[in-house]
């Protein structure tokens, strides 16, 4: 089905909009995120409990019948813009975005309704890098158990049950307390990944991997340009308050011209990956013939914005900008890391020319 997509934000988006920010406000104050991922518990499981229990965000791709909300991908673009503003510790694109398309894909209906009443987290065991349609590793299946080890799995110290690939051909619920979950070293500590061993794990069989993982990773990859977008809003916005404020020779160090030239580039690249993200989310909340090109086209383009975005601000941030306490790292690390998660953008190009029946470089 294609339809002509709608860029534009409804009135009930925008409020959205509005309730999500201002909670982030007021229960995600920078100075606690940063010292949050200084510690153990890198996740705010308080502020997940607030987001999931107060707004039923959790829910909003899961169907009204199971408990969830039955809204659409729109919807969740708008949310994951704005964690994507505040770098929210919080495993939102990765359980309610990514586990439950899983899921959705499977009609696993017991596990969705647990995902979308944030009674459960769920993961997909397949490594943060792997980008739609890319193959994937999957575990031993030997008398009835589950045998192996998967790395690069966001969020799995955060989940209830992760969502394994295994060499039948099948994707498997194993609760997480069945699995060894390591935490490894990372570049953004916002969005921890881990090592997952399993060793004579049960697990059930929900249904096909193939095509559950696919569905997943096209979404996490078409939304997470959304969060993409925040990120690059929110230092686009910051750095602007901050040139407007800062003075040097007795003037504002944004009206000096060079300045002003960076800044209005970066706005044009923002208000571009804007175009391209709401694009991508209109198209995978409409079904659209074009969805596999608006994701490739969103994603091709969000990483470079996203890091351009956070670089700047890092630098024109002068000396408090290179400072542990000031939030523009959380930004770049967060920025950079995605640049690589869901398929880097050298990959969705290389997808893109396919799609479009044009030769890769």
């Amino acid at each position: 089905m294609t339809t002509q997509p709608d860029l534009l934000h409804s009135e009930e988006e925008e409020a959205l909009r509005a309730a999500v920010r201002d909670l982030l406000t007021d229960h995600c104050d920078p100075a606690d995120v940063i010292t949050r991922v200084e510690s153990d518990a890198p996740h705010d499981m308080p502020l997940w409990k607030v987001l999931t229990d107060g707004m039923g965000l959790a829910g909003l791709l899961v169907p009204e019948a199971l408990g969830g909300q039955g809204a659409s991908h729109r919807e969740a673009a708008v949310v994951l813009e704005e964690l994507g503003r505040a770098v929210a510790p919080v495993p939102y694109l990765t359980s309610a975005v990514v586990a439950t398309e899983a899921l959705l894909a499977c009609e696993a209906d017991d596990l969705l309704g647990e995902l979308a009443s944030a009674t459960a987290v769920g993961a997909l065991a397949v490594g943060l890098h792997t980008a739609p349609g890319a193959p994937f590793p999957a575990v031993r299946l030997e008398n009835g158990t589950l045998h192996g080890e998967l790395t690069g799995i966001a969020d799995a110290t955060a989940a209830d049950v992760l969502l394994v690939p295994a060499d039948d051909g099948g994707l498997y619920a194993v609760a997480a307390s069945a699995a060894t979950v390591t935490p490894q070293v990372c570049l953004d500590l916002t969005r921890p990944v881990a090592r997952v061993v399993l060793d004579g794990a049960p697990g059930r069989r929900l249904g096909d991997a193939g095509p559950a993982v696919r569905r997943a990773l096209r979404a996490g990859a078409g939304l997470l340009a959304s969060e993409q977008l925040g990120v690059a809003d929110w230092c686009l916005t910051e750095t602007v308050r901050y040139l407007k404020d800062r003075k040097q020779f007795n003037r504002p160090v944004g009206g000096f011209q060079a300045l002003k030239h960076r800044l209005a580039q970066l706005w044009l690249e923002v208000v571009n990956l804007r175009a391209a993200a709401r694009n991508a989310a209109d198209a995978l909340a409409t079904g659209s013939d074009d969805t596999d090109v608006a994701v490739a086209v969103a994603q091709a383009y969000a990483a470079w914005v996203a890091v351009h975005a956070a670089e700047e601000a890092v630098q024109l941030h002068g000396g408090i900008g290179m400072t542990w306490e000031h939030p523009a790292h959380l930004h770049l690390k967060r920025a950079k890391a995605d640049s690589i998660a869901y398929g880097t953008a050298g990959a969705h190009r290389a997808a893109l020319a396919e799609l479009v029946d044009l030769p890769s470089p």
